[in-house]
């Protein structure tokens, strides 16, 4: 089904500048024949000034508003399409579960945890080509910031935006998170299914273990990368160090062995991420293993630039306003092309 849209539709509002020209020009036409009056009637300024003509100044100003129109209308780009359309592509589903607990504004990996996170996989992002991808954030509760998609503008746009403030209940439940990011994958999938899991959490989450035993048995490979320690941290945030209630230096750890026993159970893959490597490097090569499987999909993208025509006619009717003179042609007195020419 074709269907006729803008591309900038919020361009239109210069319509507005339309109603605008006549109320100036209106103005302008008022404030001159006052002045004209000052020198005598009607009569005798037509005998004084043959050649001025009011209806050519109105049809002027009326040719300049619809090249105006259509120079808007082609400014807003308007365009046709197909609404829907089938596409044929092979890749795998991703779905980016990434901690975004307060700790994750660390700064013990440059410029900080979370900074680098959304550097690392704006990267992965970037690089794919057929692959979905999904994003969900978590803290002491995970939610989905971005469903199933292959569109990679809006995933990047996701990736953007992640930091703390998404989530109110802070803590680090990474069974949740994967619970989540299980039901989050589309149904028509089958072994292709990957979990990228982002943490610095110093979790001793049962749930964690549970939820990827499930993973597996949806045959979906977990691939974890920890930021922290095992050893522990000052946590510092802001260029300060972050005290307790009770005053004490908050210290994050790392539980490395339950990230690695996360991976494991879906046979997938652990890394640390440190200043100099992010740990990307071996998920990537991980992602390469895995086959990738072809999906079918509708997508609404393909569209005919139709700016041209209206283009078109905005310069035609610019050329004709050019043609008419705002006063008669003495040399064509006798010819009339504007019925009741005053």
């Amino acid at each position: 089904m074709d269907i006729f849209a803008f591309a900038y539709p919020e361009r239109l509002i210069f319509l507005a500048v339309v109603p605008a020209l006549f109320l100036i020009y209106w103005a302008v036409v008022a404030m001159r024949r006052r002045r004209l009056m000052r020198f005598g009637d009607k009569a005798t300024l037509a005998e004084l000034m043959p050649e001025r003509s009011v209806a050519r100044g109105w049809i002027k100003i009326s040719l300049l508003a619809v090249a105006a129109i259509f120079l808007t209308l082609a400014a807003a780009r308007p365009r046709t399409g197909s609404k829907l359309r089938t596409v044929e592509t092979e890749g795998r589903e991703i779905m980016l579960v990434v901690d975004v607990s307060n700790s994750m504004l660390a700064e013990d990996i440059e410029p900080s945890r979370m900074e680098r996170t959304r550097y690392a996989i704006s990267r992965l992002v970037e690089s794919m080509k057929e692959d979905r991808v999904g994003v969900v954030a978590f803290a002491g509760e995970a939610e989905v910031l971005l469903p199933i998609t292959s569109d990679y503008k809006m995933a990047e746009s996701k990736v953007r935006s992640l930091s703390p403030s998404i989530i109110r209940n802070q803590g680090t439940d990474i069974g949740a998170a994967l619970e989540l990011a299980t039901l989050s994958f589309t149904a028509s999938s089958k072994s292709n299914r990957v979990i990228i899991l982002i943490t610095d959490g110093e979790a001793h989450d049962e749930g964690a273990i549970a939820a990827a035993e499930l993973a597996a048995k949806e045959g979906i490979t977990i691939c974890a990368i920890g930021i922290g320690t095992p050893e522990g941290e000052t946590l510092k945030i802001g260029g300060r160090y972050i005290e307790d209630e009770e005053g004490n230096m908050v210290v994050t750890k790392l539980n490395e062995e339950l990230l690695q026993q996360v991976a494991a159970a879906t046979e997938g893959i652990y890394t640390r991420s440190r200043n100099e490597d992010f740990g990307l490097q071996g998920i990537i090569q991980k992602l390469d293993e895995i086959e990738a499987e072809e999906f079918t999909e509708r997508i609404f993208d393909e569209y005919e630039e139709q700016y041209q025509w209206f283009l078109g006619v905005a310069i035609l009717f610019l050329a004709i306003e050019a043609v008419v003179l705002s006063r008669r042609n003495p040399l064509l007195k006798g010819v009339k092309l504007f019925d009741g020419e005053n």
